[in-house]
């Protein structure tokens, strides 16, 4: 479960099946002061967002960067090969409900703020 400020904007890609995958970076801060100097310290913690189908339209309609959202879902990490040939990493979040938190939407109110997603865990990259 994750609380923060989408980076950028939702980005949509569809498939020939008629299904999209949409994603997104999340910003979550911790803050805390800093007991030997009393500074308040900020750090902010990025993750990559995906979401399948009707909930990847419905945020990229309604989310502007900025926007806060709660999210909940998995973590999954997926592996490749470079073009270098190294061995690559990427940490996802895969959202399974996830509720507008911002006070405006992008174009008007959504009729489901907060949204199950469909779908099951195989995703065509």
């Amino acid at each position: 479960m994750l609380i923060g400020h989408l980076g950028d904007e939702v980005k949509l890609r569809y498939f020939d099946n008629g299904g999209c995958i949409g994603r997104f970076p999340l910003a979550t801060n911790e803050s805390y002061t800093n007991k030997q100097t009393g500074e308040q310290v900020t750090n902010t913690e990025w993750h990559n967002i995906v979401l399948r189908n009707k909930a990847a339209e419905t945020c990229e309609k309604y989310l502007n960067k900025g926007d806060k959202l709660f999210v909940e879902g998995r973590i999954k990490t997926r592996k490749w090969q470079g073009d270098d040939g190294n061995p690559r990493y990427s940490t996802e979040i895969h959202v399974d409900e996830f509720t507008f938190l911002s006070n405006r939407p992008k174009d008007s109110t959504p009729q489901e703020q907060n949204s199950p997603v469909d779908g099951d865990d195989d995703l065509p990259f």
